[in-house]
């Protein structure tokens, strides 16, 4: 089987790495990729924004399967035009990317089918909003309705905090994405990634894992797209992995269904626990970043038969099986994210891969040669141990082993899964 996988990041390069493990590949192309990711396919110079070229790269090289890393390809259609064109595709329409392209479509979305979600207000009006927020008082959440790199969204601690944070968005911080504000409830409560698969009709839970949003150590700073992540979170027990399933995942695809745009693809739910269970903060249309680094790590199944039934309605039939152990990334980024940051600085040396470690390329090049940083996430330093404890040792091992004067890297990933086994609770 041929196939295409559309993305350049650290999560592009663990699905490339995993792909490349099946046996029913015979050749994997990405577009456009990063070193890392040649490693396990050929790299493309395609522009995925030129829809036409990415069609005829396909027919042209009789792609069977074409596999989208990101979500802004999705939203855009690219998708649909394959899909059009007799291509078998994993990602779902663009109507159904709308599910993480447009905030507003999901808390309406969310209150039409009874999803339990934060309360909200949807806004196109800056000084309408600012009211909205000093009428609530903080804390308060405000975020941009569209796409904006996981960098859209403010919780705010303070009335003056979301006030700036609205004025952003208004005055281009975000560019289109910013048009319009969501502003919800703070949640109060522990983060959770949880992940399915869905063919439009059947779900096939994948498994958990907790992101580090904040850029600095002890969750502070502004919120980046992730420094960090492992998995399986401790939090997703049985019980409230139960609860998610039949609360938030089943009706999403039976309400998208209803909508006439069925769900298929991996749907990403950005949960919060709280007192009262699991609540919805976002849906994400494709595989985290970088949870998806540390899924992959703990998956023993064959991936490429699972996105195979995704994309043919044949989930029911399928299954997926775990590592009973624990993976965790790091996230090394070029100095000064989610700031400015130099761009082209020299990677000097990475450790060597081996079963328990694994370094992802997220924002590298080759410039002459020489492995350079491209990005403000540039490398997903990731370790597996038979305790989050000993994954973390692990990768943080591995992070000494990087030669990058530019790098830096939080150092307390996987705090709370950490403290939870010090203290057996």
């Amino acid at each position: 089987m041929k196939v295409l996988l559309i993305g350049s990041g650290g999560r592009e390069h663990a699905l490339a790495w995993k792909i490349a493990q099946s046996p029913l590949l015979s050749k994997l192309f990405a577009a456009p990729g990063n070193p890392g990711v040649a490693e396990h396919a050929e790299l493309v110079g395609l522009n995925v924004d030129d829809h036409q070229a990415v069609l005829d790269f396909c027919r042209n090289q009789t792609i069977d399967f074409v596999v989208f890393g990101p979500e802004a390809p999705l939203v855009a259609g690219l998708g649909d035009m394959l899909r059009d064109a007799g291509f078998l595709v994993f990602g779902p329409s663009a109507k159904a990317a709308q599910l993480e392209g447009s905030k507003g479509f999901t808390k309406d979305f969310c209150a039409r089918f009874n999803i339990p979600t934060g309360a909200y207000q949807r806004f196109n009006n800056g000084p309408k909003a600012k009211a909205y927020v000093r009428a609530q008082g903080a804390p308060i959440v405000v975020k941009a309705d569209g796409l904006a790199a996981g960098k859209g969204v403010t919780v705010a601690m303070i009335v003056e905090e979301a006030c700036a944070a609205i004025d952003d968005c208004f005055e281009g911080a975000f560019g289109d994405a910013g048009a319009e504000v969501v502003v919800e409830a703070f949640l109060d409560g522990e983060e959770a990634s949880f992940f399915v698969l869905s063919d439009g009709v059947h779900a096939l839970a994948l498994a958990s894992a907790q992101d580090h949003k904040r850029v600095e150590d002890g969750d502070k700073g502004p919120n980046t797209g992730g420094m960090g992540a492992y998995s399986p979170a401790a939090v997703m027990t049985a019980e409230l992995t139960a609860r998610t399933m039949k609360e938030i995942i089943e009706p999403t695809i039976r309400g998208m269904a209803e909508m006439g745009h069925p769900f298929s693809g991996v749907l990403f739910a950005g949960l919060m626990i709280t007192a009262k269970g699991p609540e919805l903060i976002e849906y994400n249309v494709r595989f985290g970043d970088p949870e998806c680094q540390v899924l992959m790590m703990r998956l023993k199944s064959d991936l490429l038969p699972l996105l195979i039934a995704t994309a043919q309605g044949t989930l029911d039939e399928a299954s997926a099986e775990w590592s009973d152990e624990a993976a965790l990334t790091v996230v090394m980024a070029s100095k000064g994210y989610p700031g400015s940051y130099r761009k082209g600085t020299p990677i000097a040396s990475l450790p060597g891969n081996t079963e328990r470690m694994r370094v992802f390329h997220a924002g590298t090049a080759l410039a002459n040669g020489q492995l350079v940083a491209t990005g403000g996430r540039v490398l997903n330093v990731t370790g597996v141990g038979s305790t989050v404890s000993d994954a973390q040792a692990a990768a943080y091992q591995a992070v000494s082993e990087v030669a990058w004067d530019e790098g830096f890297c939080r150092s307390d990933i996987g705090w709370r899964a950490v403290a939870r086994e010090k203290t057996g609770t």
